[in-house]
């Protein structure tokens, strides 16, 4: 197979039309579900070896190095187990490595899944049916929902697309021009450790504080590009481009996170609304700075000007990632 076909920007275009295409078909096993799995296993085992029980302010220190041990071997095992079967696949045939480096990159982005389950809170929103958006946003969203009204339910909704606009879509695009499938795997791998135990409560306060650092660290960023990528994509499908940047400007630094304002912050602006605010957790208040300026009210069809916004921004994010990817195979050509 030709040299030029099998560059990494020819591989990301590929992933990210495959997933625009079909997403991540329930049929087939995911990347991820083996992260999960090996979280779950790993969790387990070193709350059993370090001895440690919930709520115990005295494991404090044995939390966070059994923490941080976990966050070590998550990535190591994610790396050693692709990085060996793309391996085992080259020995096969050029072909066979090319198809598998797609679709593990396919399987590191979450535009179409993430447009789906957006979709999915809009229709029953749309008609009315606040139960079934509710449900619905529960398996998107990590806060409680039993008591959202319709805006509330739109702003989770929206939140959720803004967040994963980087996380789950310009993030791993990054990653992947840097260090080619391996390098989004490893992104997916802390992605995966900070969605599962990266949370304030009894259990994870700090066994799960090396794994939110870190992916604060591999987000930094990833986070501000697709902020400014999202002000961008209102620029382009003629929102508010102009409050998209004053609020991104303003308000991108106002949540704890170092990074989930970024592109909260302009969805905010971009939308004419306000997101942020607090949250309920496990069934305790979390105070939230708000983001934006009430300028009207979150109606359901903000959720798809909010996919629309995702997917503009996603496919700048793949023309940069593509060139990023044309650089870095340069200068590694050059230096061989």
């Amino acid at each position: 197979m030709s040299a030029l076909i099998q560059t990494r920007a020819v591989i990301l275009i590929l992933a990210f039309a495959l997933d625009a295409c079909v997403g991540d078909p329930r049929c087939l096993w995911h990347p991820v579900q083996g992260i999960g799995w090996l979280i779950t296993r790993l969790e387990k085992r070193l709350f059993r070896i370090f001895s440690l029980q919930e709520g115990k302010e005295e494991d404090r220190r044995k939390k966070l190095a059994a923490g941080g041990i976990l966050c070590i071997l998550v990535p190591l095992v994610t790396l050693l187990v692709s990085g060996a079967l793309l391996y085992a696949a080259s020995c096969l045939s050029p072909v066979l490595n090319f198809a598998l480096q797609v679709i593990f990159c396919c399987q590191c982005l979450a535009a179409r899944s993430l447009a789906d389950a957006a979709e999915a809170v809009e229709r029953p929103l749309s008609r009315g049916d606040l139960p079934g958006a509710r449900r619905a946003v529960s398996m998107v969203v990590g806060r409680d929902t039993a008591a959202l009204d319709a805006p509330g339910v739109t702003r989770a909704a929206i939140e959720t697309v803004a967040e994963n606009a980087s996380d789950g879509v310009i993030a791993p695009l990054f990653w992947m021009a840097l260090l080619g499938p391996l390098g989004g795997l490893f992104y997916k791998s802390v992605n995966t450790m900070d969605s599962m135990i990266g949370y304030k409560n009894d259990r994870y306060r700090y066994f799960g504080t090396a794994a939110a650092r870190l992916d604060d660290v591999v987000n930094f960023i990833p986070s501000r590009l697709s902020g400014l990528l999202l002000v961008a994509a209102a620029f382009a499908l003629r929102l508010d481009g102009r409050n998209a940047w004053k609020i991104f400007t303003r308000d991108r630094n106002k949540t704890s996170s170092p990074n989930a304002g970024q592109t909260e912050a302009a969805a905010a602006g971009a939308l004419d609304i306000r997101l942020g605010g607090d949250a309920s957790y496990f069934g305790e208040t979390v105070h939230k700075e708000t983001l934006g300026d009430p300028l009207r009210q979150a109606v359901p069809v903000d959720i798809r000007s909010a996919v629309r916004l995702m997917y503009t921004a996603a496919v700048l994010a793949l023309i940069l990632a593509s060139g990023l990817a044309l650089v870095v195979e340069y200068l590694a050509a050059c230096r061989g």
